[in-house]
């Protein structure tokens, strides 16, 4: 048998501790985890090889395996653990640090994933938009101007082209960094694979939107196989809300286009908010936030009640949980106050709301949203290099 030098990376088996995974060294690899797990393909399946990974430090073997992103946690594997030692929760770890480590700007990643920097990270955003309010003179919402129509209007307290000039970079920059990210995480994945059978990638790709589409792969779970739900409405509720934004742009921008083209604009092309109750935009919006409501009060409820048998999680998760649930109260509450005419806390939410949604998606490259893409990432990567049928 030919030698291997194994070189451990003691700092990073303190990181998968730190970071959630304090349960690492309970695991004496009996095998149990990988027996159970209905997601683990038959030829080295998971996570009994990632466990020894991950005690031994083996950070070049652990960071660009796919097989860290297509776990679900599920959770299976920690139940039945004989020694408690909660592989989804090491494995959620390891991805927290696989994010850290492919992400660039690398602080920023550092930053999203510690507590001690979440003043900072929300420091960003409000002392930027308290900075747009002052030039506007509306730092005191009863100055604000209300519309024609004698209403509270979000537009005339912070109007679209100054919040346009914000989320546009901001949406282009988490792109690039998501770009990057997933590319370096793509030659790791390669480098470590190595010369393989290739599927056809564009017919994988289809695949895999249609899988995630379906969530398919969390009714092979069985202790926490209701998560299906709490994440298809969450999931499902923010393709929503990214509709009724698209459509909001196209009300607001679509008649001065139509204009410079000599066009006369569609008379469902209302123009600035508010938008009537009435309006189909406003059935979707209220239809995906109320969808949103549903769907993370059961993720919270599912972690909580399920907190003895899988754990918690860390301060990782629940932050990301947080926002999630933060960007949809306050937009609920912003428009029920502003329908309420009670001008100082309709502006006051629609403030905390614009910040909440600066920090989800800035930051989405860095935190726990960035699962969705990584996981897409290494589930295209299984299915290409036939690992996975």
């Amino acid at each position: 048998m030919a030698e291997q030098v194994i070189s451990p990376d003691l700092g990073f088996v303190k990181d998968i501790i730190a970071g959630g995974g304090e349960s690492l060294k309970k695991c004496f690899q009996c095998a149990t985890c990988s027996v159970v797990c209905n997601l683990a393909p038959d030829d080295k399946p998971f996570p009994r090889k990632e466990m020894i990974y991950a005690q031994w430090g083996l950070k070049d073997k652990l960071l660009p395996n796919p097989d860290i992103w297509l776990c679900h946690q599920c959770s299976d594997c920690t139940v039945y653990c004989p020694r408690g030692a909660k592989p989804g929760e090491v494995l959620n770890a390891v991805r927290k640090l696989a994010i850290e480590h492919y992400s660039v700007p690398n602080f920023l990643a550092k930053a999203v994933g510690k507590k001690q920097h979440l003043a900072f990270l929300f420091a960003i955003p409000t002392v930027l938009f308290l900075l747009i309010l002052a030039s506007l003179g509306h730092l005191n919402p009863l100055n604000v101007p209300r519309n024609e129509a004698g209403q509270i209007s979000f537009a005339k307290f912070l109007p679209s082209l100054y919040i346009d000039g914000v989320f546009v970079p901001v949406a282009i920059f988490a792109v690039v960094c998501f770009a990057i990210g997933i590319s370096r995480y793509w030659k790791d994945m390669k480098r470590l694979a190595g010369p393989v059978n290739k599927g056809n990638i564009w017919s994988t790709i289809i695949a895999t939107i249609w899988e995630i589409l379906e969530h398919k792969r969390f009714e092979k779970c069985n202790v926490t196989k209701n998560r299906k739900i709490a994440h298809f409405l969450v999931f499902y509720s923010f393709i929503g809300l990214a509709i009724t934004t698209a459509w909001a742009v196209l009300y607001l921008y679509g008649p001065g286009i139509m204009k410079l083209f000599g066009a006369e604009p569609f008379s469902w092309m209302l123009g600035e908010s508010p938008y009537p109750l009435t309006d189909p935009l406003k059935w979707l919006a209220n239809a995906s936030a109320l969808v949103l409501l549903i769907g993370i009060s059961l993720v919270i409820r599912d972690r909580l009640k399920n907190k003895e048998k899988v754990g918690s999680g860390g301060y990782y998760d629940w932050l990301f949980i947080t926002i999630v649930f933060l960007v949809m109260a306050t937009g609920i509450l912003a428009q029920l106050f502003r329908l309420a005419d009670i001008a100082v806390l309709a502006y006051l939410i629609y403030f905390t709301h614009l910040v909440v949604v600066f920090f989800l998606f800035a930051y989405a490259p860095f935190s726990k949203m960035a699962h969705m893409v990584y996981r897409a990432t290494a589930m295209i990567f299984a299915k290409h290099i036939e690992r996975e049928s």
